[in-house]
């Protein structure tokens, strides 16, 4: 059997570095709506390079750790964190978000985007509720996935699984604000919207022009091109009813 590499880390090695299904403008919505500012305490759940990470502490000076179960990914997020020289505000470690090393209440914001997704559902609800539990009260979850509003999905998503080489599990719009009610989070805020992962807009607004201009070169190559081209195909024309969906729910 051939092995076929994930789509997200397939897309990391052509350049990309948001690998958000709503991009920059998603990701962004929500550090509005925690209110991010100096001496809050965050957590990242599944930071992969620490973009996002290293961001938020050029931004606003918060105190970050980054989790992630891949070991490559957090090499290259703390070579990210020393190019940015923010080593005071953020650091990475491996960790599971179903069984978090952390006490109850330690964190104000916990951060956690494209990766419940990719959980079956009795996973999801447990690392929701390990995300509750860390959380200090009034504390904040921002979380941004995919999703849909569709009723006939099936078909499409088991396109979208092929396609990208993950067995994602996304939830209707409906079904996400339900998740995060049922744990016991409060004031559940969402935004959602066409996905913008590999749409030339979408992707000049993440990378920056040059940005993109690299990504679609090294996709173009012969040994991505087949890849690339499903890909781009399936999130601008065949997935297009896929959604994205930000979500900040209070404790």
């Amino acid at each position: 059997m051939v092995h076929r590499e994930a789509g997200h880390r397939f897309l990391a090695r052509l350049g990309k570095k948001r690998l958000r299904p709503g991009g920059i403008e998603a990701t962004h919505w929500l550090y509005k709506q925690a209110n991010l500012s100096e001496g809050k305490k965050i957590l990242e759940v599944a930071c992969n390079m620490g973009t996002t990470a290293v961001e938020v502490a050029q931004t606003y000076r918060c105190s970050i750790i980054g989790v992630d179960l891949d070991c490559k990914a957090l090499e290259k997020a703390e070579a990210n964190i020393r190019k940015a020289g923010v080593e005071k505000y953020v650091s990475v470690q491996y960790a599971n978000a179903t069984n978090l090393p952390f006490d109850n209440q330690s964190f104000d914001v916990v951060i956690n985007e494209a990766m419940l997704t990719m959980l079956p559902k009795t996973a999801k609800l447990k690392a929701v509720q390990e995300y509750y539990r860390v959380l200090k009260p009034g504390g904040v979850l921002l979380t941004h996935d995919v999703s849909f509003q569709e009723l006939q999905m099936e078909q499409l998503l088991e396109k979208l699984r092929e396609t990208i080489n993950v067995r994602v599990e996304p939830l209707s719009v409906e079904s996400w604000e339900q998740l995060f009610r049922q744990i016991g989070f409060a004031n559940v805020t969402t935004k959602y919207g066409a996905m913008t992962l590999l749409s030339p807009r979408g992707m000049i607004r993440d990378e920056g022009l040059f940005g993109a201009m690299k990504i679609i070169k090294n996709g173009l190559k012969k040994e991505n091109r087949t890849m690339f081209r499903q890909m781009v195909h399936f999130f601008n024309q065949t997935g297009k009813n896929l959604k994205y969906i930000a979500v900040c729910s209070r404790k």
